[in-house]
Parts: structure tokens; sequence; C-alpha cells
């Protein structure tokens, strides 16, 4: 009788639909929910919610061994199981950060240009990071990479650069999109440099999110000094932000992406997640009817081939 369980091939394969499903969909979904009732700080809040509500008991699951042993382990009362240095490093940077820059770029500029500017630059900023930060050198193949995928960017962000003088706000999306990618990149570069298991910092950095981000925009919404759309939302709403940007695009594919490296390796992972970009890209057009210039489609190309020259073995 043949077994039920499935090859570690097709766990592998499943694991990359799921991410790039997820990694896809989150730009289109962001830019679709900035025409709806939530702002992009309430957006980063039901994000934090939603990916607090299950890594935390599960970080707390996974510390109770050595409590029960009364080792002194992680931090923030033992929501973290990492130490606090790299907790709130992290955290600022690879949650409390990313989330604010990345929602609120949605209300300003299109998917297409998210698609370019946040996945197809991480390449990018990890590289430079990497260099500066980790001393490793930059061959000359991942050094024509680099400079396809600024040209991307440059045909992308440029255009909407010069549209300021005229009074257009893109580029304020687009400096964000940009911002938020470093900002991504950095928690990535430090996670390496500490040899940090993947699921403990995504943890770690939820758990620095919930104890600061959560209450404090809490109580400045209720107290009308920042805006806040959240008493006003409907309640479905709510919850399938939660669900998706949290439970989704935090758990789920930090889950899948992991198991992804396993499988394939950090090389072929990178490639496979090449195709984000277009398919983000492709899919804005299609569902949000978003115009596809000829500056996006050549942005595209070059960061794409661009990511692709990055992770080919010299």
């Amino acid at each position: 009788m043949p077994s039920l369980k499935p090859s570690p091939k097709s766990i592998g394969l499943i694991a990359a639909l799921i991410t790039v499903l997820i990694w896809t969909s989150f730009i289109v979904i962001a830019r679709a929910s900035a025409g709806h009732n939530l702002l992009p700080l309430d957006i980063a809040f039901l994000r934090i919610l939603g990916a607090g509500s299950v890594l935390l008991p599960w970080a707390w699951w996974l510390m109770r061994p050595q409590r029960q042993a009364g080792e002194s382990v992680g931090s923030l009362l033992g929501l973290s199981p990492l130490p606090i240095r790299i907790t709130v490093i992290g955290g600022f940077f690879g949650s409390f950060i990313f989330s604010m820059l990345s929602y609120s770029g949605f209300f300003f500029a299109p998917a297409a240009h998210a698609s370019v500017l946040m996945p197809g630059s991480l390449p990018l900023w990890t590289t430079l990071l990497a260099w500066l930060l980790l001393q490793q050198s930059i061959t000359k193949v991942r050094a024509v990479g680099l400079i396809c995928i600024v040209l991307g960017d440059l045909l992308v962000g440029g255009s909407s650069l010069l549209k300021a003088f005229e009074g257009g706000e893109v580029w304020k999306g687009d400096l964000m999109f940009m911002c938020a990618a470093c900002c991504w990149s950095l928690y990535t570069v430090i996670v390496r440099k500490e040899g940090l298991d993947a699921v403990r910092a995504t943890m770690a950095v939820t758990a620095f999110s919930c104890v600061s981000f959560l209450p404090i925009y809490s109580l400045l919404a209720w107290l009308s000094v920042i805006p806040s759309h959240l008493g006003d939302a409907p309640w479905q709403e709510l919850l399938f932000q939660a669900i998706y940007q949290g439970i989704g695009s935090v758990v789920i594919s930090g889950i899948t992406f992991n198991m992804m490296v396993r499988h394939y390796g950090p090389v072929r992972s990178t490639m496979m997640t090449a195709v984000v970009p277009a398919l983000s890209a492709l899919s804005a057009v299609v569902v949000l009817s978003e115009p596809m210039h000829w500056n996006l489609i050549a942005g595209l190309a070059l960061v794409t081939c661009g990511i692709l020259f990055g992770v080919r073995k010299t």
C-alpha cells in the first residue's frame, strides 16, 4: 500500500507555490486595501495583532522546557525567544518600521511600482548591507545584477520623481517602498550575522511590535491624537486584514519560505521568488486595472534579470 505521506520534493514544491502566491497577493491586496476604510497604520496594527495571536503563544510554548528547567531564556517577559538587543533591533526594522513604510506607500503609489521597488530591490539592499556589515565581497556577476536592479528602479521611480514638480505624489510611495525594502534587508542581514533561526526571529520581532506599537497606537488612536478608522471599519474587513496580513503574510509565508530554502537552497529559492515582481505587477493590471507603461515593463525586466544574475554561481 503506497504511503500517503508527501515526499520532500512535494513538500518543497508546495511551500514554494504558497510563498510565491502570498508574496504576490500581498502587493495586490495591500494596494486594494488603500481604497477601502482602513488607514496605513490601521493595517499595520492588524498585521501585528494577527501575527501576534499565533506567534506569541507559540513562542511561550517553545520556551516552556527551558523555563521549567529554571533557565533564563528569551526576553520581554518570556514573549520573545531571543535576547533583548536582537529583539529590539530586529523588531524595529523588520516589523515596526517596515510595516508602517510599506502600507503607507500603497496609499500613494500603484502596485506595479511596489512590485519593482520592494521585492525587486531586496537583493540590491541585502548585498550592499552584507558588504558593509558582514564584509562580504561583491562578485562581478553579482555587480552586473545590481546594476540591472538600479536601472530598473530608476526607470520606475525616476519618472514619478520628475512628475513631483507637477504636483504628483507617487514619488512619496516609491520612496517609502525603497525604504521599506532597505529596512527588511537590514533585518535579514542581522538575522544572518547573528545566525538566528528564521522562526524564532519572526517570533521575536512580532513580540517587540506587540509590546511597543500595539499599546502606543491604541492609546493615541483612542485619544484621537492620530487618525484611525479601526472603530469605523466593518468587522469583516478587520478580521480579513488580521488573518491575511498577520497570519498569512507573516506566519504562513515565513514558515513556507523557510521550508523552501531548506529544500531548494538559498540560490534556487531566490530564483523562484524572482517571479514575484512580474506576477504581482501583472496581477495588478488584471485585478486592479492598473496601466502598464513601457517604463514599468522595462523596469520589471531589468529587475528580474538583475535578481537572476545576482544568484548565479560564479
